[in-house]
C-alpha cells in the first residue's frame, strides 16, 4: 500500500522528533568526550540542525521507496 505524502512527513516526523530528545541528550556525553566545549544552549543549536537534516532525509527516503 502507498503512504501518502502527508502520512511520510507524519511518520519521518515522528520518527525524528523521538531521535532529537535521545540526540540532546547524547550531546551531553559524546561533546566532553571529544573536548568539544558546550552548554544546553549550544546542543541545543546542533541538535535541532541535525535534527532538521534528519527529517528531510526521512522524507526524501520514503518518498523515494513509495515511488518504486
Amino acid at each position: 500500500m502507498k503512504q501518502s505524502k502527508k502520512g511520510s512527513f507524519i511518520e519521518a516526523l515522528t520518527n525524528t522528533a523521538a531521535g532529537f530528545i535521545i540526540s540532546y541528550a547524547a550531546t551531553f556525553l559524546i561533546f566532553p568526550i571529544v573536548n568539544i566545549d558546550s552548554n544546553p544552549s549550544k546542543n541545543f543549536v546542533v541538535t535541532v540542525f541535525f535534527t532538521l537534516v534528519s527529517l528531510l532525509r526521512g522524507y526524501l527516503i520514503r518518498r523515494f521507496f513509495n515511488g518504486k
